[in-house]
């Protein structure tokens, strides 16, 4: 149950840092009204997660694997180079979450 809630956590982080973009700078309200209910309910589901879960272990997915799926819808949808440098950096974040995890975080 802590993945899950974990893998929503991050989903609705992904959801409200691409509604961040969409926002001009919090001038346009919809997106920004995005932007803030996706953190709200990022931060309540890591929370929760948190009861069940070593904060080393679930902050570090959240926090790569938030930072790879942007990374990634950047590349895709929002016209974003996807140079060697970039995707490079994604494997090694990805890398990293993986070795902190086989590593005993818990």
């Amino acid at each position: 149950m802590p993945y899950a809630l974990l893998a929503a956590a991050i989903a609705a982080e992904v959801a409200g840092t691409t509604a961040m973009k969409f926002s001009d700078g919090f001038t346009k309200v919809w997106p920004s009204l995005g932007t803030l209910i996706g953190y709200v309910i990022a931060f309540a589901l890591l929370a929760q997660t948190l009861k069940s879960m070593p904060v080393g272990t679930a902050y570090a997915i959240w926090a790569g694997a938030g930072t790879a799926a942007i990374a990634a819808i950047g590349m895709l949808f929002m016209g974003e180079a996807a140079t060697a440098a970039k995707i490079a950096g994604i494997a090694l974040v990805i890398g990293g979450v993986v070795l902190l995890n086989l590593g005993g975080a818990h």
